[in-house]
């Protein structure tokens, strides 16, 4: 049989778990926004090389296309594109800046303090024609 419980006892699971409560809600939370906020630069960082790409090989509308089908035409998402120009060589390059304004779910954002977090990715890519 089971050790009794005496009376001073039964609230203590009670105490117990509205102190741990907030930690462990807060863990979850920044789990959460901490694996969407990686999803999203995993996103820009593609867009930016596939708009850097574009822009090598095409022009900076093409460079400008491809970061906006690979973001989904986020309004969000703000890329400056450099093409080459119609230069070639080694020291020629095309480069996509893209940035991300990536805005919290949980109510981590209210206790951090912020209304988001800018993300930024950049990507070179060698002129070829």
């Amino acid at each position: 049989m089971g050790k009794a419980r005496r009376p001073l006892d039964q609230g203590a699971a009670a105490v117990e778990f509205a102190l741990l409560l907030p930690v462990v809600l807060l863990i979850i939370f920044g789990i959460i926004d901490f694996g969407r906020m990686l999803n999203a630069q995993i996103t820009i960082s593609q867009a930016a090389r596939e708009g850097a790409r574009a822009a090598a090989l095409i022009d900076q509308g093409a460079g400008q296309d491809r970061v906006a089908a690979a973001t989904r035409d986020s309004d969000l998402v703000d890329a400056e594109i450099r093409d080459c120009l119609g230069r070639s060589g080694p020291d020629t390059n095309a480069s996509a800046d893209v940035t991300y304004t990536f805005s919290y779910i949980t109510p981590l954002g209210f206790i951090i303090g912020s209304g988001g977090t800018t993300l930024t990715a950049k990507s070179v890519m060698p002129c070829v024609h």
